[in-house]
């Protein structure tokens, strides 16, 4: 990986910190007002579901088109202008009434978020020195989990006392933090600039490729199989804590935010042990066990009988996430070329938001014909099987690593902590499930 040449910008790294904690606070909360709004008004499971994928099929589908945008357009251009819309769209959906129509803005709401997950996730490491980089990176990803922990708390409070128009203009609001982001932030990348020096001409993106690199292969496989397995308690969950254990819209609000809270600890947590892991086949068998107690978390989850029950699962199960999502970071900064960067957090955020997608079409499939906790239960015993069956291909891809023993020619020495979401800053795909896309998947 490429970092910067001179002193480490810190005054960047804090800029973007507060863009990424602000931003990423707006997403959950309009992610949790329209589920809440939703289930409230007497919506099944199915309009959750398609709420859900209105707002993940743009980050599947335009992963391609933003990655490279990432690697080649101005960082501040795309901030500045991907912001404005973001908080255009917002503000028209606090009035939006007719469903469409609602649909149609949270699709662009998660447009606007395909682009600006890997600009961020490909900027911050060309604002400070390598040695530097672990802390900046552990600023900017605790900001991102930490407004992921505060938006549906917050959504909670608010709907609860303001109804669903209130948070969704305070969400427009928080999109503005990204404009001043890239208006202030001096670090740029892509376009005819790159790196933290200026005017330094930009280098043609290599023909790398996820393909070719089998253990990545392996790493977005596994995480992308237990993800669809388990996806679809993001539709679920509302119904379970809403409606089986008769929590309030607050509760609801609080106890969401405990899988987040879990995602901090589990970041910082890990991202000590990842410093001391220098193979990367060990990195990944490190993930999928990760991967395994988050499966537990949520199978353990639908014998509760109160929805406080949930709170130290559910915050157990968050620090297996945040470790995976440590691990999944470290192997990407290792094994993908600088200039590739935006391109290949672009690549595996789709795929994990791709698997997340079958989930919640399921979750709103079967909340047609079953109750939230037996669903719970399926969900969680389904993961559990799937991580079994995913450990051999694991196992043969580090067994094949370690026979080659390649070793590639940039390395990171330690990495932030991870985001629900996903890789680097991004793809923030926390939430429940092992970061299967979290509430509403635009973290």
């Amino acid at each position: 990986m490429s970092f910067a040449s001179g002193p480490s910008r810190w005054s960047d790294v804090w800029l973007a910190t507060a863009a990424r904690g602000i931003s990423s606070c707006g997403d959950f909360l309009a992610a949790a007002t329209l589920t809440l709004a939703l289930q409230s008004a007497g919506a099944g499971g199915l309009a959750v579901s398609g709420l859900l994928l209105a707002a993940t099929l743009p980050l599947v589908a335009l992963a391609p088109l933003t990655g490279r945008l990432a690697d080649r357009v101005d960082s501040r251009l795309l901030l500045v202008v991907t912001g404005f819309a973001q908080a255009a769209a917002c503000l028209a959906l606090a009035y939006a009434g007719h469903p469409a129509l609602v649909i149609a803005l949270v699709a662009l709401l998660a447009a606007g978020l395909a682009v600006t997950q890997p600009v961020l996730a490909a900027l911050v490491p060309t604002m400070v020195r390598a040695e530097d980089f672990p802390r900046a990176g552990a600023l900017v990803q605790t900001a991102g989990t930490l407004g992921a922990l505060a938006g549906p708390a917050l959504a909670g409070l608010l709907v609860g006392g303001f109804g669903a128009r209130v948070p969704l203009l305070v969400d427009a609001a928080s999109y503005l933090a990204l404009v001043a982001a890239g208006l202030l932030i001096r670090t740029r990348r892509g376009g005819r600039r790159t790196g933290s020096a200026a005017g330094v001409a930009a280098t043609p993106s290599p023909g790398w490729q996820l393909r070719r690199d089998p253990l990545l292969v392996v790493m977005v496989g596994s995480l992308a199989a237990v993800v669809a397995a388990v996806g679809a308690i993001n539709v679920v969950e509302v119904f379970f804590i809403r409606e089986t254990l008769h929590s309030s819209t607050t509760v609801y609000g609080l106890v969401t935010g405990s899988w987040t809270l879990g995602i901090v600890v589990g970041g910082w947590i890990f991202a000590q042990v990842a410093r001391r892991l220098t193979d990367d086949g060990a990195l990944l068998g490190a993930g999928l066990a990760l991967l395994g107690g988050c499966c537990l978390a949520v199978l353990a989850s639908a014998a509760v009988p109160s929805a406080w029950l949930l709170v130290p699962i559910w915050l157990a199960g968050g620090v297996g996430n945040g470790g995976d999502n440590v691990f999944n970071n470290l192997l990407l900064a290792r094994r993908v070329p600088e200039a590739a960067r935006g391109r290949a957090f672009a690549v595996f955020g789709a795929a994990v938001q791709g698997a997340g997608m079958a989930g919640y079409l399921a979750g709103g499939l079967l909340l047609a014909v079953a109750e939230p906790r037996p669903l719970f239960v399926g969900c969680g015993v389904v993961g559990l099987l799937v991580v079994a069956a995913v450990a051999a291909p694991v196992r043969r891809a580090v067994r094949a690593e370690r026979a080659t023993a390649p070793r590639p020619p940039e390395t990171v020495p330690g990495v932030g902590t991870g985001s629900a979401d996903g890789p680097g800053v991004g793809a923030d795909q926390g939430g429940r499930a092992a970061a299967c896309g979290a509430e509403l998947a635009t973290q």
